[in-house]
């Protein structure tokens, strides 16, 4: 009896070993093809390959300028381009003659990527190309549609916030007319095409947005009227001309950029004999819809542009801004970094060019 107990014990011991030993084939080692390749990783895919892409810088600076400091853009986005899966064995930079000739290139194809190219330029080529980035900048304080809102006395302030957007400001003077219209604009007064009409506008030529193409259609949308159906109007050769013109009482409104104030401060007392600050002098009396900062954009003709290489592109030049040496190339353009943009962010410049139009056509 005691054998046969023994006999049996030794059965269950052999079992149990090769269970167990059956259990951790089973678990540390499958066999076959899968066990192999569990074994040994997967390949990642690999990347595409271009050979060559084109961009086309516009030319708002120097050409030889430009093609300096933008030289290290080359490695930069051929290096961030492959980090996102596309390896180009080309970057050809070019600047244009013209703005037009950028637009041009996108039209033919011979151009993959327009760099710098203004709201104005991109939509009167917008059947040539897609806005893919709107560059960035350093954000104002403020940044109402009310023009009172403006008017506490403080001084406008630049901020950390990145803006794709800035705005234009028909700003009333110190003259009597001036400070009447800013008396009703504060009292929460709406103002009447009379009330403009009665006072001298300070503008810029027809091709300046702030100073011209942007004001023109917010007397549009008010009152139904352009600019030139006002009485009174002073072409001004450059901003600093026209803020020494308000000084002076010369006009009694101006037209301009959001934080033009804020540049010509100094000179407004230093310069233009006033002995109170600029913020306590002058004040919004209207304010235009946003104007959209310069695109990058991408030619709709292009052999090599899809969907997917615009995403990368896009994520590609985000990334380069946020680099010490992305952006130090940028700054040409006074660019500080890059968002995502789509078509009817331009809307506004649409419907400014289409006032120039009729304007030129009359």
């Amino acid at each position: 009896m005691k054998n046969l107990k023994k006999i049996l014990a030794g059965i269950l011991a052999i079992c149990c070993v090769l269970s167990l030993a059956a259990c951790g084939n089973g678990s540390t080692e499958p066999t076959g093809s899968a066990g192999s390749a569990a074994s040994t990783g997967t390949n990642e895919p690999e990347n595409t390959k271009i050979d060559s892409l084109t961009i086309a810088f516009v030319p708002s600076r120097d050409p030889d300028e430009i093609v300096t400091v933008t030289a290290p853009l080359k490695e930069l986005l051929t290096t961030e381009l492959a980090g996102l899966g596309y390896d180009v064995a080309n970057i050809d930079i070019t600047v244009g003659t013209t703005y037009e000739a950028v637009g041009e290139g996108l039209d033919a194809g011979t151009v993959d990527i327009g760099f710098g190219m203004p709201g104005g330029t991109y939509v009167l080529y917008d059947d040539a190309c897609d806005v893919i980035l709107t560059s960035t900048r350093n954000g104002l304080s403020k940044d109402s549609d009310n023009a009172a809102d403006w008017n506490d006395g403080q001084p406008t302030e630049g901020t950390e916030n990145q803006a794709v957007s800035y705005r234009a400001l028909i700003i009333a003077g110190p003259s009597e007319k001036g400070q009447a219209l800013a008396a009703k604009v504060n009292a929460g007064e709406e103002l009447t095409w009379e009330d403009l009409n009665s006072v001298s506008w300070s503008i810029m030529n027809t091709s300046s947005s702030a100073g011209y193409i942007y004001p023109a259609l917010w007397l549009e949308d008010a009152f139904g009227k352009s600019i030139p159906e006002l009485s009174s109007t002073v072409i001004s050769d450059s901003y600093a001309s026209a803020f020494a013109r308000l000084a002076s009482g010369q006009v009694d409104v101006l037209a301009t950029y959001a934080d033009a104030r804020r540049d010509y401060e100094a000179n407004w007392t230093s310069e233009y004999g006033r002995t109170e600050s600029i913020w306590a002098e002058t004040n919004v009396i209207g304010v235009t819809s946003p104007i959209y900062n310069d695109t990058i954009t991408v030619s709709k003709n292009s052999d090599v542009m899809d969907d997917d290489l615009i995403a990368a592109l896009q994520q590609a030049f985000i990334n380069i801004a946020a680099t010490d040496e992305g952006k130090e190339v940028i700054a040409i353009y006074s660019h500080n970094g890059y968002k995502t943009a789509t078509s009817s962010d331009y809307d506004s410049e649409r419907a400014a060019q289409k006032l120039l139009q009729e304007l030129s056509a009359n």
